[in-house]
This record gives C-alpha cells, sequence and structure tokens, in this order.
C-alpha cells in the first residue's frame, strides 16, 4: 500500500514510502528511493489508524496483495 507523500515520507531521503507488512502493533515501511525499510506505529500518518493501518490489513485479511491501494 502506497503512502501519500503528504502524509509521510522516508526519514532519511523523504522519499515515498510503501506498507509491506503489518502486524497488531507495527506497520512495514519501504522507501521507494532509497530502500530503507523501518517499523512505524500503526497510527504514524495522522490517520487514526483508519487510512493505512485498517486499509493494509483489510486487503491482508481479504487476500489482496500490498500493491492494490
Amino acid at each position: 500500500m502506497h503512502v501519500d507523500p503528504e502524509d509521510g515520507v522516508c526519514r532519511s531521503c523523504g522519499g515515498e514510502l510503501e506498507i509491506i507488512d503489518a502486524d497488531d502493533a507495527t506497520m512495514t515501511v519501504e522507501c521507494e528511493e532509497c530502500g530503507e525499510t523501518y517499523l512505524v506505529e500503526p497510527d504514524a500518518f495522522g490517520d487514526g489508524c483508519m487510512t493505512y493501518y485498517v486499509g493494509f490489513m483489510t486487503g491482508q485479511e481479504l487476500g489482496e496483495g500490498s500493491d492494490d491501494a
């Protein structure tokens, strides 16, 4: 799932982020520019966990790939 750059960017290079995994406490993001991968909290993008975390987890439950959002 792609993160809108207005909501968050890579902490190292400012590149665009992709959510590649999530569990009950964290989301794993990967920078599309520099390739850095790191963990963030489910509300890291200031959306109250509703857009990215819930969207990603729902996609996982439905068997959708991480590129679908």
